[in-house]
This record gives C-alpha cells, sequence and structure tokens, in this order.
C-alpha cells in the first residue's frame, strides 16, 4: 500500500463525513486530512519556505487528493492546476471526487491533468462502493511515481 495520508478537500460536511465512514468501513491504513477549502488545500501542499522552516521540512505528500470542485476561497480547477504547476505535487495522484454534471468540468479537470473524475452517487451504499473501489486502485493496485510512492 502507497505511504502518505490521503487528502480529502471537500467543504461540504456532509461529505466529510461519508467519505470518512466509507474510508474507515474500507479498514483503510492510510491517514486521513480533511480541508474545507482550496486555500487551506494549497497552503497544506504548497507551504511556504517559512512554514517549512517552522516544521523542519516539507509535509508528507498524500498519497491520494480527493479533490472537489465547487470549494470556497480558490476552486477546485485552480487547485489542481497549482498542484500541477510545481514539481513537489505534479505527479500526486488526484482524484476529482464532485457532484458536478458539467461537461465543461470534465474537459477541463483532465486538460488540467486530474488523473480520475468521479461524480458523487447519491444513494449511500453507491457512494461507498465508489470510495471502495477508489481506494483498492489508488493506494493498492496503482504504482504512482517514486516521489509519491515513499510520501516524500
Amino acid at each position: 500500500m502507497t505511504v502518505g495520508p490521503i487528502l480529502l478537500v471537500e467543504d461540504n460536511q456532509d461529505d466529510v463525513e461519508l467519505t470518512v465512514r466509507a474510508l474507515r468501513d474500507g479498514r483503510i491504513g492510510n491517514d486521513l486530512v480533511v480541508v474545507n477549502d482550496g486555500a487551506q488545500a494549497l497552503a497544506h501542499l504548497l507551504p511556504s519556505a517559512v512554514d517549512v522552516e517552522a516544521m523542519g521540512g516539507p509535509p508528507m505528500l498524500p498519497a491520494l487528493i480527493l479533490l472537489d470542485l465547487s470549494l470556497p476561497k480558490v476552486g477546485g480547477l485552480e487547485v489542481l492546476r497549482q498542484l500541477r504547476a510545481h514539481d513537489r505535487t505534479r505527479n500526486v495522484p488526484t482524484v476529482i471526487l464532485t457532484s458536478s454534471r458539467q461537461e465543461d468540468d470534465l474537459a477541463k479537470a483532465y486538460a488540467l491533468g486530474a488523473n480520475s473524475y468521479v461524480r458523487k452517487p447519491i444513494d449511500f451504499n453507491d457512494f461507498v462502493e465508489v470510495v471502495h473501489q477508489l481506494r483498492l486502485y489508488w493506494l493498492v493496485l496503482n504504482e504512482p511515481p517514486p516521489e509519491v510512492k515513499a510520501g516524500f
């Protein structure tokens, strides 16, 4: 299994709780970090030099980012654009997990480097199954680049 936490970027508390429950039910071994807006996601993934020094080094890269598109402060597509623009985060597997049905969002997400685009099911059991499948593929079956695999 890939080292590193799962980073969930989601502002809807109900969706956070559903995702946490689905991951827990799936007996996921990775820690889960939750941030509630795009600005927090960027601060977590791309900390300033001052923050890195204060922390004693950069934070561990997530094994997987689950990114909503409709976020306060900085939207999900802009978060994705900035992540792909930095060497440190360019290769971190990033799955768009959204309720958006806009074909334009789908096209933009892939153009910006999303690894996958998954629409959130409305039914709880279907949602749990989607999260289980994401976990299985991205954390067990997928072979990430060496820097992501190691978590640094």
